[in-house]
């Protein structure tokens, strides 16, 4: 078999949404497409990539480094060992010819669009959902299709006040959403307590069994010096929170590992860390703890789900469980990866950054879990208005 083409495009997520570091009303994204010569009901089996939302769109890296190199190899250096079907590891080493070790930067987020086309194809090859095939080379479990997920939302924009806030939160949990996410570090201390307060009262309404902070997680993008983590952390620590997420640079090792002192709550971070090492240097010097936090990184902005394996493993050598890994991005591949390598759950956005964010159309969300429909690939052709896009650009 063989690629017979690969496309790139720029799309815009532009929304008026910002979390404490981001206005997203100029965010793009990178859309790939990589047509094989195989044939599957009639037609060339296609694959298709994109980039998560939170970093721009990879044009530049692509057409310039990533592609050629993809186009310039012959076909035994990225098929299997059979002919029949595309190695994603020997992909990646070609992609990753004439590259420097380290600085990770943009790079990974560019490999990690190409590296979810080419699952794409390899699952669609094979006549089976990703996630099954996941399960059925990587787990030594049963492959379930269905998988815990929340609501990640509660961003700031102008005029949206508590009332709205609520409202907000309140639709997710109408759409069978258990947990919600909202943003802090956007205002100062006092007021995010006031929005923080205004949604555990709604979720103290809709009374699930559990205490309304255990339902809710907050994300402050990485906003906070030490001092101000702390800060939080010691007026939020009553609350009991599903979890308090990134407060600090992500690099930034020693916050983390200091504010985990001051809150025995869960704590999650990882999304900006985009090798195995940088994961590793994490769960070496960061304070997390194995049997509460939880590591969310990003199949995609991480070098796409071969370097994520690689991430694992590290977990498992530092006896950490898959069940701590929920990554963000809330789109369907790193749904499929969830489900496949029995992860955590997954990120969902119910609202924004269509439509890249959001799953198959006819699956919705019941009691915090949705099902992923059986059918070949990651299944971006169930969900109308990502494929209408695609086909729009291609």
């Amino acid at each position: 078999m063989r690629i017979k083409r690969i496309q790139e495009k720029t799309a815009s997520i532009a929304s008026e949404i910002k979390n404490a570091y981001i206005d997203f009303g100029k965010m793009t994204v990178s859309v790939v497409a990589i047509e094989t010569d195989v044939i599957r009901d009639g037609k060339p089996v296609i694959g298709y990539g994109f980039n998560s939302n939170g970093r721009y769109a990879q044009g530049g890296l692509l057409r310039d480094r990533f592609i050629p190199r993809l186009k310039s190899v012959g076909e035994n250096a990225i098929v299997d060992d059979d002919g029949t079907n595309l190695d994603p590891f020997k992909i990646w080493q070609v992609l990753m010819q004439n590259e420097k070790p380290g600085g990770h930067g943009e790079r990974s987020v560019a490999v990690g669009v190409i590296d979810m086309a080419v699952w794409d194809i390899v699952a669609k090859i094979e006549r089976k959902p990703l996630y099954r095939l996941l399960a059925e080379r990587y787990s030594d479990t049963e492959p379930k299709n269905t998988t815990f997920v929340y609501a990640a939302g509660g961003y700031y924009y102008p005029g949206k006040d508590l009332d709205a806030l609520k409202r907000e939160m309140a639709g997710y949990l109408d759409k069978g959403y258990s947990v919600v996410k909202m943003k802090i570090g956007g205002e100062p201390l006092k007021d995010d307590m006031k929005r923080i307060e205004a949604v555990c009262s709604l979720l103290a309404e809709t009374d699930q069994g559990a205490d309304p902070g255990s339902r809710l997680a907050v994300d402050a993008n990485g906003r906070f010096d030490l001092q101000t983590a702390i800060a939080y952390a010691i007026e939020m620590q009553s609350m009991g929170l599903f979890w308090y997420e990134e407060a600090g640079d992500p690099l930034d090792y020693a916050l983390q590992s200091v504010l985990s002192e001051y809150y025995p709550h869960p704590l999650a971070t990882g999304e900006n860390l985009f090798s195995y090492q940088d994961v590793r240097n994490l769960i070496r010097h960061g304070g997390m703890r194995p049997d509460r936090d939880y590591l969310q990184m990003d199949p995609v902005l991480g070098y796409g789900l071969v370097e994520y394996l690689r991430m694992l493993e590290q977990l498992t050598m530092h006896g950490w469980s898959y069940r701590r890994c929920i990554p963000h991005g809330g789109h369907q591949f790193a749904l499929h990866i969830a489900a496949g390598l029995g992860l955590g759950g997954n990120e969902s956005y119910p609202e924004v950054f269509a439509p890249f964010g959001g799953f198959a159309d006819r699956t919705p969300v019941e009691n915090g879990y949705i099902k992923i429909p059986d059918v070949p690939g990651i299944g971006f052709e169930e969900k109308a208005d990502l494929i209408n896009l695609f086909y729009r650009l291609f």
